[in-house]
């Protein structure tokens, strides 16, 4: 695994961050009402992004997830300004404003969405995972879900298929302890959701999902696993979100309390405490930091508001081969 340098630590901090703030900002302007239908946010689970990415390697690595998926294609590198743009169903935005906060794609990145059925990613990262295999690119595909995601039928199913194919995906569970608002151990018979791997002799096991050292850690070692051919991996990452499960979640299944008590050991206050503890930025410079991270998030509200709708002919030329749309009254 790559070195844990001060260069990392400042890089995470950043990072973790702007994604933080970004993700502020859209909570904000979804009550505002410029970004509508669900919003899904990640507050709270940043560690386990900037740990996978550590361990990627970006120019082939692909990643797939659900419908928590704004700040993923950031990470790996899309133009945060044509994230915030889809969003708000811009033109500008990676899908031309078609997809909007659950299906965010960029095959350029290798990100391949943003599935909005629970579970649904699940399958697709497997088959992403076969392609490379069959085509002997070296890549891996990291699937990722929620622990709600885990009781769908098809995991079991393609957990099988890809001990049995051997095939150089990792599955993560993102497990932050409630889907939607039923928690684990109200779901299962045993809260630790990692097990789930033995039944397949799949190498398995669960992971600080809060620290991005830990997570660089145990994903490097898996992703090396698939990547020699040796099959997948199932990792649960214990993380936590400190926003409902969406925009209109009013979170009576928790209390605030719990909440606090998880902000205690937040990804992004603890990659901060190490910085100033090994003198790695001083204050005036993590102030820069934050100037930076502002001013983008700005820039990205700026381009949003400004880009243009896309022509509402593009959705049925998404559609329709023929120009004449033959299942419609009228052309509109």
């Amino acid at each position: 695994m790559q070195k844990v340098t001060k260069k990392t630590y400042l890089k995470w901090y950043e990072d973790m961050l702007f994604w933080r703030k970004f993700e502020d900002k859209l909570a904000a302007v979804y009550i505002q009402q410029k970004v509508r239908g669900f919003l899904h946010l990640y507050n709270g689970q940043e560690a386990v992004l900037a740990g996978a990415l550590h361990a990627m390697d970006l120019s082939k690595d692909k990643m797939i997830t659900a419908y928590r998926n704004h700040v993923q294609p950031i990470g790996m590198g899309v133009d945060p300004k044509r994230v915030m743009a889809e969003l708000y169903g811009k033109s500008t935005g990676t899908s031309q404003g078609l997809g909007g906060s659950m299906h965010i794609f960029s095959k350029e990145k290798g990100f391949y969405g943003g599935h909005g059925i629970v579970g649904g990613q699940i399958p697709l990262g497997a088959g992403m995972a076969f392609g490379d295999k069959y085509h002997n690119t070296g890549a891996v595909t990291l699937c990722c879900m929620g622990d709600g995601a885990v009781r769908q039928g098809s995991l079991h199913e393609t957990f099988n298929m890809a001990m049995n194919w051997k095939l150089p995906v990792v599955f993560i569970c993102e497990n932050n302890g409630y889907a939607m608002g039923t928690s684990v151990e109200r779901t299962s018979n045993h809260t630790d959701i990692w097990k789930l791997g033995l039944g397949y002799e799949m190498p398995c096991g669960p992971v600080d999902g809060m620290n991005p050292v830990k997570v660089a850690e145990a994903m490097h070692e898996a992703i090396e696993r698939a990547r020699r051919g040796d099959g997948p991996t199932f990792l649960e990452m214990k993380t936590y979100r400190y926003r409902g499960h969406s925009m209109s979640d009013a979170q009576h299944y928790r209390t605030k309390s719990e909440v606090e008590e998880y902000k205690k050991i937040d990804p992004i206050t603890q990659v901060k405490d190490i910085i100033l503890e090994k003198k790695y930025a001083s204050d005036s410079e993590i102030q820069e930091i934050d100037k930076r991270v502002k001013n983008l998030v700005s820039e990205c509200e700026k381009f949003a508001d400004e880009s243009p709708y896309p022509d509402k002919n593009l959705m049925y030329d998404a559609v329709y081969e023929q120009d004449d749309y033959p299942f419609l009254p009228h052309k509109l």
